[in-house]
């Protein structure tokens, strides 16, 4: 196999943001966000090849201060708000095999991840190597039971699901949700695929301290209590 047993590691950073202007670079607790995504992929000594694909010279130029590679930039066509992270990944790989360089496992972190750790990559990475799953994803279980919840309807609230009326909480079967932070894959199986993978997805379980969406000034507070607080826990 080309590429066998070799790892990359891609984290993708746009330069546009339009709810937190330069999102991906913002100073995050004294350092800029995405350095936390580059120094953990780096710490984990799993990857022969730790690059992000950005559009913006000046991501670029951070992303090398903190020691990732920035091969070529973004193209035009995934730098677009219509973009998905899909076609992102699909690029780089093509852009890498036009380098004559293939590889057998692939992770793709996001750059607003600062909760993202070395051991926390190479414990996920040996449990997805064990499995002969297509990705792993890191999820955390809703805080509430979804299965409770309600829909606004002539501006009304009702159930969405009737039949919970009664349903204790802890009969409610547990649903988790993707902690969008990384995820590994198989390079062979994500392209057959083109991207799009519903099936052979291995969970990692994460806390829910662990986890925060940035997608505002509050969530950004937010992320940055948390992380404080596990730092301080963690050192005591």
């Amino acid at each position: 196999m080309e590429g066998k047993g070799k790892k990359l590691a891609i984290i993708t950073a746009r330069g546009g943001s339009k709810r937190i202007p330069k999102k991906n670079i913002r100073p995050f607790l004294g350092k800029p966000i995405i350095a936390y995504s580059i120094e953990a992929a780096l710490e984990s000594k799993l990857f022969d090849e730790v690059m992000v694909s950005t559009d913006s010279e000046e991501i670029a130029e951070i992303a090398k201060k903190y020691g990732a590679n920035v091969p070529f930039m973004r193209s035009e066509q995934t730098a677009s708000d219509f973009a998905t992270t899909a076609d992102v990944l699909l690029e780089v790989l093509g852009e890498y095999k036009k380098r004559g360089r293939e590889y057998e496992y692939m992770a793709c972190l996001y750059p607003t991840a600062p909760f993202v750790t070395g051991e926390k990559l190479r414990e996920a990475f040996r449990d997805f190597e064990v499995s002969e799953a297509v990705e792993l994803m890191p999820v955390i279980p809703f805080s509430f039971p979804p299965q409770r919840g309600h829909v606004i309807k002539d501006g009304l609230l009702e159930l969405k699901w009737k039949e919970h009326l009664n349903s204790r909480s802890q009969d409610l079967e547990t649903i988790y949700h993707d902690s969008g932070q990384f995820y590994f894959y198989r390079v062979s199986l994500y392209m057959e695929g083109g991207g799009q993978i519903t099936e052979g997805i291995v969970p990692f379980i994460l806390n829910e301290l662990e986890v925060q969406d940035i997608d505002n000034e509050t969530d950004w507070r937010l992320a940055e209590l948390k992380y404080e607080f596990l730092k301080e826990r963690n050192e005591k």
